[in-house]
């Protein structure tokens, strides 16, 4: 399956919804307030926000459309070209990520998104491009999530520094971000807690963590990515608030773009926070881990081909 039948696949819950919506309102022809507005309810629907909403509803009242055109794509088309000009700005090259030398890069982001994993799946594809890499067993908290994190190192053959469950986690940052540097590794990936039940106790331990690295090299960590699942919706514009109170985020990875997913969610969180989405999780295999491409999410939402 290529990648844009992955996106397809990812988006196909929104998609369906948007396009049945569609043919329904472009069937109607003339274009009044009320399809305007059954317009930009049909776009908050697939979680894209009020904002993105009342923009693509400008775009489309914009649109001279042909009473005689029957052929609803050709629209489709016209609203999908709009959006991925405005998202083109929000893709970021993963394979640029840790360039400096001993890049360390701390994720983040609630229990549940799948930190872990998608630091597997990091690992792999910065081995499979040549890199080093080390991981930090971070999230001390949860004897899983060490387990887990040791799995993959020897799946990707990475290294990995660990201790204990409940010991220090910035001590284990620490550690690594200095493995990294003594032993000239390119890429330390720093796996963290991620209890936002307990907002105080998680935010002085990410400034912990963020101090102590600075500590080992004042331009550490060089980047800091928060890891969104796709499927709980407008409840990962809150993650991406609470988050950012606690140290600037540098870029984005969304998981779990299934076919259960609101994909709208992506627009959301772009047109709010002007954060570049660096990746995105589009199935459990090692290799499921995908640059986001504007034009290829743009047209897959809309149900349109490549």
């Amino acid at each position: 399956m290529g990648i844009f039948d992955k996106f397809k696949t990812g988006l196909g819950k929104s998609s369906s919804n948007l396009t049945d919506g569609f043919k329904n309102i472009f069937s109607k022809k003339k274009i009044d307030s009320d399809i305007l507005e059954e317009f930009e309810e049909l776009i908050i629907s697939s979680d894209a926000g009020v904002d993105v909403a009342k923009e693509l509803k400008k775009d489309f009242e914009s649109f001279k459309i042909d009473k005689n055109l029957d052929d609803h794509k050709e629209i489709l088309k016209l609203l999908a070209d709009k959006m991925a000009i405005n998202l083109l700005k929000y893709e970021k090259d993963l394979s640029l990520m840790g360039n400096a030398n001993s890049s360390v890069i701390v994720i983040s982001g609630v229990n549940g998104v799948g930190k872990t994993t998608t630091i597997g799946k990091l690992g792999k594809y910065f081995k499979d491009n040549n890199r080093s890499v080390v991981f930090g067993a971070a999230d001390t908290f949860r004897a899983a999530a060490i387990d887990q994190l040791q799995v993959w190192a020897t799946k990707v053959k990475a290294d990995i520094i660990k201790s204990e469950i409940n010991s220090d986690p910035a001590s284990v940052a620490y550690k690594t971000a200095e493995f990294a540097k003594k032993n000239q590794i390119d890429i330390a990936l720093i796996d963290t807690a991620g209890r936002l039940q307990n907002k105080k106790n998680l935010m002085e331990e990410y400034k912990k963590i963020i101090n102590v690295l600075k500590k080992v090299d004042e331009k550490f960590p060089n980047e800091v990515i928060l890891i969104l699942d796709a499927t709980t919706g407008q409840n990962a514009v809150s993650q991406v608030e609470e988050f950012s109170k606690i140290h600037n985020i540098t870029g984005l990875i969304v998981t779990k773009l299934d076919s259960t997913a609101k994909g709208g969610i992506i627009l959301a969180i772009c047109k709010k926070f002007n954060l570049p989405i660096i990746a995105v999780g589009m199935g459990e295999k090692d290799s499921d881990l995908h640059p986001f491409k504007a034009e290829y999410f743009a047209k897959a939402l809309l149900g349109l081909e490549a």
